[in-house]
């Protein structure tokens, strides 16, 4: 038996045991025998998606020429499948596996999302405090923005000022203490709270705050409160893991000889909230369990809530969502986009830096996500989770699947 098949079959038993008695992944689990009989009463639609996902990232992989990838779709409380593909660096034969690490990119966002309402959950932090309270020095062209501005309004990109401001420097490399100094340069477009601006070094002042309330960095809460309890060996926010990691995928651009290996650079580390966070696809499946409700103990279900209503509508471009189809509103929440998909609040968010391109999305109500890596961009990032929920809508929830009471 081929090791595809095998995890495939794999994978279509562990799914249809999660449907069927809700067993939990980090339980023992059932013997070989009682699989085999679960197997055989496994639903066609859920047969269906699984054969044409994966028929599908195959074929685009190789139609790409795609470099190294890693995908992996998380439903119910199981890992029903996660594979890796492609090499780390192009011309060579050193396979990505299922602990190799990518960078996130804007996919960081995420975790900064769920860490603050984790803390305003443990009544560590509060969403509603003024910025200026932790910064007294911050100044902005426009004091209602000044004093006006809160945590809240940063990690869903309401602050008011023009999007994007200073990424620029951000890409320079210029860290966040002078960034800061610079703010009162920045164009005000709204008060707070009114329109969104997407940003990252606003966004990264969360670090900010937590070093000036708890004299402890955003890493060092991350690692304490996700990274450790959840068991994401492979995750970490430092440049220096990327470098000096023995199983990392090198990014990669596209030449007119084809994709080119590049060396690991610093941009984004000085804003880890924004962008700063590596991992690999076996963290990043554990990550959708966490966000799926299926490690209360370390994400509470209250916080999931929090991270996956929204709170500000997104003008966001057609370019962005062509793929979507069905899409019906757009929404930003603390970290997370959550667009209103075919009558179902889908939670997602892609992210790129230079070389790499990440893209993640769940939805609480049909208790599934997907999560894709890449270190070679190209079409099929921006394919791979609308395809996936595309797929998941015409299989699992057609008419004929809801008429049999599955």
């Amino acid at each position: 038996m081929s090791r595809k098949k095998y995890l495939y079959i794999v994978a279509i038993i562990l799914f249809s045991i999660t449907l069927l008695t809700g067993s939990i992944w980090r339980h023992p689990v059932v013997d070989k025998e009682e699989a085999v009989i679960e197997k055989k009463i496994i639903p066609q639609p859920f047969l269906n998606l699984f054969n044409q996902y994966t028929e599908f990232i195959e074929a685009e992989i190789d139609t790409t020429r795609n470099v190294g990838a890693a995908m992996a779709i998380v439903c119910g409380d199981s890992i029903v499948f996660m594979e890796p593909f492609g090499v780390k660096k192009a011309g060579t034969r050193d396979s990505v596996d299922l602990n190799t690490v990518f960078r996130l990119a804007s996919v960081s966002k995420g975790f900064a999302g769920v860490l603050a309402a984790k803390l305003e959950h443990q009544n560590e932090l509060n969403l509603h405090d003024h910025v200026k309270d932790y910064l007294p020095g911050l100044i902005l062209k426009d004091s209602v923005n000044e004093n006006g501005l809160t945590i809240l309004h940063t990690l869903n990109h309401t602050t008011g000022l023009v999007p994007h401001a200073y990424d620029n420097l951000v890409e320079a490399n210029i860290p966040m203490h002078e960034i800061l100094g610079r703010l009162n340069e920045v164009d005000v477009a709204a008060k707070p709270g009114v329109l969104y601006g997407y940003q990252n070094a606003l966004y990264s002042l969360l670090d900010t705050v937590l070093r000036v309330k708890y004299n402890k960095s955003y890493s060092s809460h991350l690692d304490d409160e996700i990274f450790a309890p959840l068991g994401m060996q492979n995750a970490s926010t430092d440049f220096s893991s990327m470098k000096y990691g023995k199983n990392v995928a090198l990014p990669h651009v596209n030449t007119k000889n084809g994709f080119a290996a590049l060396k690991p650079n610093k941009r984004y580390y000085s804003m880890v909230p924004a962008a700063g966070v590596n991992a690999s696809i076996s963290d990043m499946s554990i990550w959708l369990q966490a966000l799926l409700g299926y490690y209360p103990e370390v994400i509470d279900t209250a916080v999931i809530r929090t991270i996956a209503t929204p709170t500000i509508q997104t003008p966001l471009k057609r370019r962005y969502t062509w793929r979507w189809n069905g899409l019906e509103e757009k929404y930003y929440s603390l970290g997370w986009r959550v667009f209103r998909y075919r009558g179902y609040n889908i939670v997602y968010h892609g992210g790129f830096v230079k070389g790499y391109r990440a893209e993640i999305s769940f939805c609480p109500e049909l208790n599934a996500g997907v999560v894709f890596l890449q270190n070679s961009p190209n079409r099929l990032s921006s394919e791979s989770v609308p395809v996936f929920w595309e797929m998941y809508f015409e299989n699992v929830l057609s008419d004929t699947l809801i008429a049999a009471g599955i």
